[in-house]
């Protein structure tokens, strides 16, 4: 074992027995060289460090693994796995407390077993871990990782996307610095692989907001990331409120600038909706046949059409008492009767009319909506929303309360300069000053 590596694991032994956490995260972060020269020596490594003990050293040992040619040398076909192996055991039993002295190169370990997974085919495999990955390096359970991002894209992979919800569901009340080191492109790609997620479980009123958020992200520069999630925002727009609804107030002038040129064919798109001309929208997809593919968009777009179908037949339930189902299909411009049956079929099941059909003479009679809001279940839902509403607003409450409690604010407010903003130290936290620095950050991809 070469001289470098053995002073690597002393210093590890050493610095941990002491406790001295800070300084070893400061080591290994400088050993990176050292470790990666050393490559044919990082088993026997692992096997000379107590995985409880010694978990910043073997975060160190394990990310450099992975940027090796091969991780376990030749021609040995069971390399991936067993590195894959030495990661789970990491993962799971790790000590929670060492490793969030070194949230970046954990966050790194997690992306670098990720990418390894996605091209190895095989993204079901990371899912659980990650979950877990996820829970041991989070403060609380509403702090936003770059790991959420693995997890997600992983997800969405192995189209199993119920893990994925547990973290999807939960409103984001702060983000992980990871030593400073926390990449915008990891928020953009968790919000905008949820926007896709929820969006193939057809939940488009969360899949808009995190398109929403993936859009409206403070930056410089118009990022490949929010203008393939500002195409989905058009398109589930569309399908949610029948026109493409306005990005708010705060989104960067360098979006709204550039943004909608390099969406030309999605805003064609929109302007033939709001004809309400199922044919114009029928050309608009012929004729951009190539670029909804190429973006892997052409199975929304249909979803598009497929809306536009029932929003037509929607505003006949407000002009007519019945009708034919020749004349619904000659209304709304679709094939025949048959297929006028099935869209209005599929519409009361999903209660998006109330109506019944008479197999006999092809007629369809439209009925007003029979809730009368008095049942218990409406009682029940209205006291979940209010409960959320509650909630919320002490949420919102607590955040303000932190911003105006740092040493920023207060100078601010009391019209004193910024020259001791440094001095004064980081502000805490939550959303909005973490959204400042991924402005910094933002790229252009």
């Amino acid at each position: 074992m070469a001289s470098a590596l053995e002073q690597f694991v002393n210093n590890v032994r050493t610095l941990s027995k002491q406790g001295n956490f800070r300084e070893l995260y400061d080591i290994i972060s400088k050993s990176v060289e050292v470790l990666t020269k050393n490559g044919q020596h990082l088993d026997n490594v692992l096997e000379t460090l107590d995985l409880q003990q010694h978990s910043l050293g073997i975060l160190a040992v394990l990310c450099a693994k992975f940027s090796l040619p091969n991780p376990n040398g030749g021609n040995n076909p069971d390399a991936h796995k067993l590195l894959f192996n030495q990661v789970q055991e990491f993962i799971i039993g790790c000590n929670g407390e060492q490793v969030r002295f070194a949230p970046d190169t954990y966050a790194d370990l997690c992306h670098l077993f990720t990418q390894s997974l996605v091209e190895s085919k095989m993204p079901l495999r990371g899912i659980q871990l990650l979950c877990r990955a996820i829970r041991k390096i989070q403060l609380f359970d509403s702090q936003l990782t770059s790991i959420h991002a693995d997890l997600c894209q992983l997800c969405l992979l192995s189209k199993c996307f119920k893990p994925a919800l547990e973290f999807l569901d939960i409103d984001v009340t702060g983000i992980s610095q990871e030593g400073g080191q926390f990449d915008s492109k990891y928020f953009l790609l968790y919000y905008y692989y949820g926007g896709m997620i929820y969006t193939a479980l057809k939940n488009y009123d969360r899949a808009l907001y995190f398109f929403e958020v993936c859009v409206t992200t403070p930056a410089m520069a118009v990022s490949y990331i929010m203008l393939e999630a500002y195409k989905k925002y058009i398109l589930i727009s569309l399908i949610l409120h029948g026109k493409v609804l306005n990005l708010p107030r705060y989104t960067s002038q360098v979006i709204n600038r550039y943004i909608k040129p390099l969406s030309q064919q999605y805003q064609e798109l929109a302007t033939a909706y709001l004809v309400n001309s199922c044919e114009e929208v029928q050309s608009i997809i012929t004729k951009y046949q190539q670029v909804f593919v190429r973006d892997h968009n052409l199975g929304l777009v249909k979803q598009v059409l497929a809306y536009l179908y029932k929003k037509n037949i929607q505003r006949l339930t407000k002009t007519f008492l019945t009708l034919s189902l020749s004349d619904v299909a000659s209304r709304v411009q679709l094939s025949g009767p048959v297929e006028a049956e099935k869209y209005i079929l599929n519409m009361i099941e999903d209660g998006e009319i109330f109506a019944t059909i008479n197999q006999k003479d092809g007629m369809v009679v439209f009925h007003d909506d029979p809730e009368k809001y008095n049942s218990p279940q409406m009682l029940a839902n209205f006291e979940k929303e209010m409960a959320a509403c509650t909630e919320l607003d002490k949420r919102v409450l607590e955040m303000e309360e932190e911003v105006v409690l740092t040493p920023q604010y207060v100078r601010k407010a009391c019209g004193q300069n910024d020259q001791d903003d440094q001095a004064a130290g980081p502000a805490p936290t939550n959303v909005t000053n973490a959204q400042g620095q991924i402005k910094q950050n933002t790229y252009s991809m």
